[in-house]
């Protein structure tokens, strides 16, 4: 390593060094104005409406999108934008986030009457609490970062940490206390990475008429005419409306090798117990899983002795899942 490439490395450092004091910092400035803002978010009756310009929009946008992606309606309005029309989108069961390190921001300043007259509770998050928006405010939350990481301290760099992280912060506890779970977190997020994780087994599922079933005293011709007609591999052998068996597309090359066939027997009898089966609110991925270590390409859904379904490793693939 060159002399200059140890500089560079030890500037990096001390730029982190910087950001994680200001973390330290913003950790130890929450208080009681950041349990008002949790319960005015929790308690709205309308959306959460993040405001910001520049660097600090920025962030403003992400923090929207947080809340959005974790069951708070929330988006965000350019500040510069909202003076031209985007207001209107603001009513007085909103809230409004506004963000702004000087807190006298000309473009986010100049909503702020227009705000309290629409009625909309107004959170600040500000590094500046004597400032425009701070006095504006309902509730003001301090971002106390002194130094940014820019050697000129004017680039906006450890203050717009703490600020993401403040409303990572927010956006977290409020998830936490309406009881966000991983299905709520699926129906947001249909598609990606994070929608195809969280898929469970009964989104994916075959079910109703489109589950091939025959009763135990069926014919073998029976269930093989079932198998043909849903081209899934398998066919579900029921008893008393219970599933109690299934035969499979090897069942079948197994009993045609044997040299004694008999499309009259019983289906029941040539069957085998106990197939394997998944619940119907376990992840999509779990029943991946369970088809590898099992090596079957068919898992029946069975939530407390109720047949619900089958789901095909075609289906996990189409979806994304497998």
């Amino acid at each position: 390593m060159s002399m200059n490439q140890a500089l560079w490395l030890q500037q990096g450092q001390d730029v982190l060094d910087i950001e994680i004091k200001a973390l330290h910092a913003q950790k130890e400035a929450l208080n009681d104005d950041f349990l008002r803002a949790v319960d005015c978010i929790l308690s709205l009756q309308g959306r959460l409406v993040v405001v910001g310009m520049g660097k600090s929009g920025i962030i403003a946008r992400k923090i929207a999108a947080t809340f959005a992606s974790t069951g708070t309606p929330a988006f965000f309005v350019h500040a510069a934008e909202a003076q031209h029309g985007d207001l209107g989108m603001i009513t007085e069961h909103d809230a409004v986030l506004a963000l702004s390190h000087s807190g006298e921001t000309d473009e986010v300043c100049g909503l702020l009457p227009t705000i309290k007259r629409l009625g909309a509770h107004l959170i600040a998050i500000t590094g500046n609490a004597q400032s425009t928006l701070a006095h504006f405010a309902d509730i003001v939350l301090e971002v106390p970062v002194r130094e940014e990481a820019c050697p000129m301290n004017l680039a906006p760099t450890a203050s717009t940490t703490a600020s993401l992280a403040l409303g990572d912060a927010l956006a977290v506890v409020v998830l936490k206390q309406r009881g966000f779970k991983e299905e709520d977190f699926a129906r947001v997020h249909p598609a990606g990475s994070l929608g195809r994780k969280l898929m469970s087994v009964a989104d994916v599922m075959h079910q109703g008429s489109d589950l091939p079933a025959v009763n135990a005293d069926a014919s073998l011709k029976e269930a093989i005419m079932v198998m043909s007609q849903y081209r899934l591999g398998v066919t579900g052998i029921q008893k008393d409306g219970k599933l109690v068996a299934c035969i499979t597309d090897g069942d079948l090359r197994r009993i045609l090798e044997s040299g004694d066939v008999d499309l009259k027997a019983p289906v029941g009898t040539l069957g085998h117990a106990n197939p394997r089966s998944i619940e119907s609110t376990h992840l999509a991925s779990e029943a991946v899983r369970l088809m590898e270590e099992h090596q079957v390409t068919t898992l029946f859904v069975v939530d407390d002795d109720n047949w619900l379904g089958i789901v095909h490793l075609h289906d996990l693939l189409k979806a994304g899942v497998a």
